[in-house]
């Protein structure tokens, strides 16, 4: 609904987002009734008038060409009649009928959907022309001048027994389209060469269809929302059917993806995740890491609420997410964040603490939500936490835990006095097992009564955990010996095996469940449970 704009920095504060001035088109097909355009001059501000109903308000900024000339519209008098500037001057004032109207206008629709592709700019996916590519001339972006010259500009239509809107565009070793029906490619006629009006062929490459949310790159792949908006699939190049493919990234994980998708970004570094907004706020991560075939999915509940009474979330609800380049180690993760804080409802724009996997000093711990931090003189007081105002607040005081407090005019009383805090809002992690599968005599344990007397945790870097069958019979792992001193943080984090009396009972699953509910580093690199399997 909105022509297209370009967005230039010429200084880290000087940015700039203006209209683009195309030089030339693109145009619709010429035109093949028996209506005519009449200009009033040839040069300067002309008047246009149609020999029929023609043109709407909705025409001003649209380009139109004949007689060798063109104009832009710059005024609406009738349906008849337009005011217009000319760009390049027409030939004479005689009435034609071989006229082109520009593609691109609130009549028709703008773009939805744009990218670079071997040196030129690629728009698609207006409302007139839904399967119409739109390619500049090579190395001249913003100049849409048809022709047939290797870098004239290039107007595409997808032929297809279906209409289907495009939806994105990705640039790989060839062009990947993504439509509501399905995913083409775009290359030159087979080869490695450059795509040019002569040469250039598309090729349908798989029928799922996308949503209305943009797909993102992942190394060679094309990560894709299928258009019912629950499945994400990984379009790639496959040698050994000489084509793309597009597996489904959650056919071992549905569930995590069932109340839909609205958004998605890919974070490189450090751990190359896929972060997805779903509908209900949730925020989900898969873990994408071909080369080692690794496609893990995980949830993540934001600290805080939204609502209030039955119809509270329980968590921050999640409504966009970006990743941009950072510091070399790390890409940064933002996201907007919408919670409910003291009755009323805000928004906050978060970042993500920098992830350091094996980080030993606890006072650089960062496991809160929405979190603040103090370094400084001894103090009980904590200020300048407004954005908290009435919520219950984890604390991390000096690398240990504190108890909870509630903000009051934007402070906290602290019961001790410290140097360093951390404080925010408090998010549980949870590690739930499959079924314990730990064979039997008579060959699997699957479906047999079985019973775990204790589990071995292999840890890395931690320091608190509960353990347990089920979340609500959890048994709290020491970490703290009887030579730690009770007043400070425990001296030296677990990198190792701890081993826990498991209190379950005989049941026919055996699960185990791990949880931290501190604002601490928990680490799980295995799980070794000893277990009992009856076989009668």
């Amino acid at each position: 609904n909105h022509s297209a704009r370009k967005l230039s920095r010429t200084g880290h504060t000087s940015w700039t987002l203006t209209e683009v001035d195309f030089t030339d088109g693109p145009y619709l097909e010429t035109n093949t009734t028996a209506t005519t355009l009449t200009p009033s001059g040839t040069t300067g501000s002309v008047n246009i008038t149609a020999s029929a109903s023609l043109f709407a308000a909705t025409d001003v900024g649209r380009l139109v060409s004949f007689s060798n000339g063109r104009a832009k519209i710059t005024g609406f008098t009738s349906a008849t009649v337009v005011a217009a500037t000319v760009q390049d001057d027409f030939d004479n004032t005689n009435s034609v009928s071989n006229w082109k109207l520009g593609a691109f206008s609130g009549t028709t629709g703008h773009p939805s959907t744009v990218c670079f592709f071997e040196q030129r700019l690629v728009f698609a996916g207006t409302t007139a022309e839904p399967q119409t590519l739109y390619f500049s001339k090579s190395g001249d972006y913003e100049n849409m001048t048809t022709g047939t010259n290797a870098d004239d500009a290039m107007v595409y239509t997808i032929a297809s027994n279906q209409v289907n809107r495009i939806r994105y565009l990705k640039a790989q070793r060839t062009l990947i389209i993504g439509t509501t029906g399905g995913e083409f490619t775009v290359s030159a006629d087979g080869t490695d060469a450059a795509i040019t009006p002569t040469n250039i062929v598309i090729k349908k490459q798989s029928a799922y269809g996308t949503a209305n949310v943009d797909a993102t790159t992942a190394g060679n792949a094309v990560l894709f929302l299928q258009k019912a908006k629950r499945k994400i699939r990984e379009l790639t190049y496959n040698f050994d059917v000489d084509g793309y493919v597009a597996p489904d990234l959650t056919i071992l994980n549905d569930i995590v993806t069932k109340s839909g998708i609205n958004e998605m970004a890919y974070q490189q570094e450090p751990d190359s995740i896929l972060w997805c907004v779903r509908d209900d706020g949730v925020f989900a991560g898969l873990t994408y890491q071909r080369s080692e075939n690794v496609i893990a999915w995980h949830r993540h509940k934001l600290g805080g609420t939204f609502g209030s009474g039955d119809s509270a979330t329980g968590y921050g609800v999640v409504e966009s997410v970006a990743s941009i380049s950072g510091e070399l180690t790390e890409d940064e993760l933002y996201v907007i964040v919408k919670r409910t804080i003291n009755g009323a409802t805000k928004r906050y724009v978060e970042v993500f603490a920098p992830f350091d996997f094996d980080e030993t000093n606890s006072t650089d711990f960062r496991f809160l939500d929405s979190h603040l931090t103090y370094s400084g003189s001894s103090t009980t007081t904590l200020s300048g936490l407004n954005h908290l105002e009435g919520q219950t607040v984890s604390i991390l005081a000096d690398g240990s835990t504190h108890a909870t407090k509630v903000v009051s005019s934007g402070s906290v009383t602290l019961d001790r006095s410290v140097t360093s805090a951390v404080v925010g809002l408090k998010y549980d992690s949870v590690l739930q097992t499959m079924r314990v599968e730990g064979g039997s005599a008579q060959g699997t344990s699957q479906g047999k009564i079985k019973r775990i007397s204790k589990v071995v945790l292999r840890l890395f870097e931690t320091v608190g955990a509960k353990v347990g069958p089920s979340l609500t019979d959890l048994e709290t792992v020491p970490f703290r010996t009887t030579s730690s001193p009770m007043g400070q943080p425990v001296p030296t984090l677990i990198a190792g095996d701890k081993q826990v009396e498991f209190r379950d009972d005989f049941n026919s699953d055996g699960f185990i469940f791990v949880k931290q509910d501190q604002p601490l580093p928990l680490s799980v690199l295995a799980l070794y449970p000893t277990i009992v399997t009856n076989d009668g």
